[in-house]
Parts: structure tokens; sequence; C-alpha cells
């Protein structure tokens, strides 16, 4: 019997969501669960997937030269396409200049701004948890990475006979939470549709307005994250890491349809994983620490978008950021963009501190606030194919043979 594979089963639901969401709107309710289902299950297995694939990435690594060594290629890979990235945006916002004439009275509130205003000064702070219980109750993915990395590396420090039970003891955990992993995959179809569904249904009296006032807007974003996707990072693959991006791109079809889908590159990243350890070649030892950490630290998309929409809140409010400014804005994104989760909306909410850094009212969100949903999936989907090639790029430093080899 003809089966129709994962990524066609998942645009077929795209497309199906799209149309069920505008025209049936008031049938939602029957389909927003399948959503809500789905997502729940993603994030069930997040917490433990991610303690269980650092403890058993970095305990195999090694030694202290080789972790080392991994971790500073993989900082550097991550400062570097980040700064690209923002680089990128803030060409294309100073080129189309979308907050001159922008109409101020399109405001919205935003009740989570007083929960981040002091996010960049406790980032290193809330690495090192003082309960380690209570980040994994909370999900703090940066005490969580943290405290894995730290138990990795000394299990690797113990004698042999308490070192091999632990090391075989992390390494079956993974190995079980990737089952688990693939057994949720096979219903994804279904909950993009639920996820996707809602979406549509709740913007459709909006379409518009959205289109008609914040267009060059969208478009200096979009434009900034597609030449970032389809010219910046392909060209690391393709001269960095000597990997076919074409054959990668194909490889990591469903995490990025489903990163498309979900806003939330911690929900995928139990698809990121299997993705570009089974489709890409990846080794175990790569994937499991690289790609928990990408998922907290790496955000490409959302560090360009972040840039973007503080130049367009200063150009909307008339007021003209000098070269300074504009490189304070460059160095804060890098850094808000390591300090925003890996959750829907997180962009949006970090871009307070941004503003706060350069002296912009952080009304100005306001303006932003009405598409900040549809760029969210599209920024989502720039950081979760960041993550993936870095993991390519950097297994093949490490002299690894992938499935995407360059020909």
């Amino acid at each position: 019997m003809f089966k129709i594979k994962l990524h066609w089963q998942i645009l077929i639901a795209l497309v199906l969501s799209v149309l069920f969401g505008f025209f049936f709107p008031q049938y939602i309710e029957y389909v927003s669960w399948l959503g809500d289902l789905f997502l729940r299950a993603l994030k069930m297995i997040i917490v433990p997937l991610i303690l269980t694939s650092i403890i058993s990435g970095v305990s195999n690594i090694g030694d202290a030269q080789n972790l080392g060594k991994l971790g500073l290629k993989t900082i550097l890979y991550y400062v570097s396409t980040s700064l690209a990235a923002i680089l990128v945006g803030l060409t294309f916002v100073n080129i189309l200049q979308p907050g001159v004439g922008a109409d101020l009275n399109f405001n919205k509130n935003v009740s989570e701004l007083g929960l981040v205003s002091d996010s960049l000064g406790n980032i290193i702070l809330r690495m090192v948890p003082t309960n380690i219980f209570d980040a994994l109750v909370s999900a703090d993915m940066l005490a969580i990475i943290f405290f894995s990395i730290l138990i990795g590396f000394f299990i690797t420090k113990i004698a042999d006979e308490y070192k091999n039970p632990l090391i075989n003891l992390f390494n079956g955990g993974f190995e079980l939470m990737m089952k688990l992993t693939s057994f949720i995959i096979k219903f994804t179809p279904l909950g993009i549709f639920g996820i996707v569904a809602v979406v549509v249904a709740e913007n459709r009296a909006s379409l518009p307005e959205i289109a008609g006032r914040l267009s060059i807007y969208m478009a200096a974003v979009l434009g900034g994250l597609l030449f970032h996707a389809f010219i910046t990072l392909p060209l690391f693959l393709k001269f960095v890491g000597k990997v076919n991006p074409f054959a990668h791109a194909k490889a990591m079809s469903t995490p990025l349809l489903t990163a498309f889908s979900t806003s939330s590159s911690s929900a995928t990243l139990p698809l990121t994983l299997n993705a570009v350890e089974n489709n890409c070649g990846v080794s175990n030892k790569i994937t499991s620490f690289i790609l928990p950490l990408g998922a907290t630290v790496n955000m490409d998309g959302t560090a360009l978008y972040e840039c973007v929409a503080a130049i367009f809140i200063a150009q909307a409010y008339g007021i003209e950021l000098s070269m300074i400014q504009q490189a304070v804005v460059v160095f804060t994104a890098l850094l808000a963009s390591i300090g925003a989760a890996g959750i829907p909306m997180a962009g949006l909410v970090m871009i307070t501190v941004i503003l706060s850094a350069v002296g912009l009212p952080l009304e100005g969100v306001g303006l932003i606030l009405a598409v900040d949903r549809i760029l969210d999936m599209c920024r989502t989907t720039v950081n979760v194919w960041s993550d993936s090639c870095g993991a390519a790029i950097i297994a093949k430093t490490e002299g690894e043979q992938l499935l995407v080899n360059a020909s």
C-alpha cells in the first residue's frame, strides 16, 4: 500500500488547517484539543530528554580536552551565526525603513513585559540552580543544561566500577526517550492541524488590517530571515562543513515544518534530535550535546527579529539611532537571544530588554504585537534550521562521515 512520507503528511495538514481555520472558525473547538494534546506530549519529554541526552553526550565525549574543544566550536558557531543574522536584519531594516510614517495608534498591551525586565543581568545567575529539582519542575533550561554538563563531565572522573554503570544508565535513558519521541512523532500531522487551525481562526478577521499597516515591517523581518536561512546558513554548510545544503534541508523537513507550526524550538527538539541523528547521520555524541544547548541559547531568527523590531520602533517614534546606539542594539540582541526561552512569543518578551538598553519606550511593543505570531513561526523555523546546521558542521569538523556530505 502507498504510504505518504511524514513531511508530506505535515504539509497536507498545514494546508487543511489553514482552510479549516479560515472557512470554519465556528467549529475550531472540535479540533483545538489535537494541538493541545500534541504540545503536551512534546513538553512531557523535553526535560528528561535534555537531561539524559546531555549527560550521555558529555560523558561519552571523554576528557576535559575533548569537551572543551567541542564546546569552543559550538560557542564559536552560535556567536558567528547569530551575529551574522543580526547584521542581516540591521541591513534590511535600514534599507526598507519600515517605521517611517508608521501609525502609532496601533497599540496593544503586553502583560508579560514586567517578567523579563532584568533577565539580561540574571542570565549567568540563572545557569546555577539553587535547587535542581525546582529547576526540573519549572523546566528552567539554562539551569538544567548547566547541571547536566557538570554531571556528565564528572561521571568521567570517578572510578570505572561506578562510571560504566552510570554511563550505561544515561545512554539507556536517552535511547528510551528517543523511542518515546519516535512514537509521538507519528502524531505530528494531527497535532499541527489543531495548532495552525486555531491560529488562523483567531487572526482571520484582522488579516487585512495586519497586512495593510505592518507589511513593510513584515517584509524587513521575513526578508532578513529568508536571506539568513537560504544564503548565510547554506554558505556555512557548504564551505565550513562541506555539507550539501539541499540534502540537509530535505533531511530536516519534518522538524522544520513542526517548528513553523508550533513556534517552539524546545517543543521541536525531540524531532530535531531524531532527524539530525537518523537522517543526517550525525553521531549521538554530537547531537546530544549541541542540539539541546542550541534549542536554548542559539536563536538566530530571534536575534534578527529583535534587532529589526527595536529599530522599527525607534523609526516609528521618530528617534534616529546613531551608529553607536545601533551597535548597542546588535550587542544586546545577541545577548538577549541567548536568554530567550524556546517557547512561543519569547522573542517578543525579550525585545523589552533591547528597548531598555537604548532608551526606547516599552509601549512600542504594542506596534508589533499584531503580527508577532506569524513572525514567531518563521523565526522559530530559522532557529531550528541553524541548530541543525551547527550540528552537521561541527560533526564534520570532528571527522564524522555524514549522510548529507557535499558531493
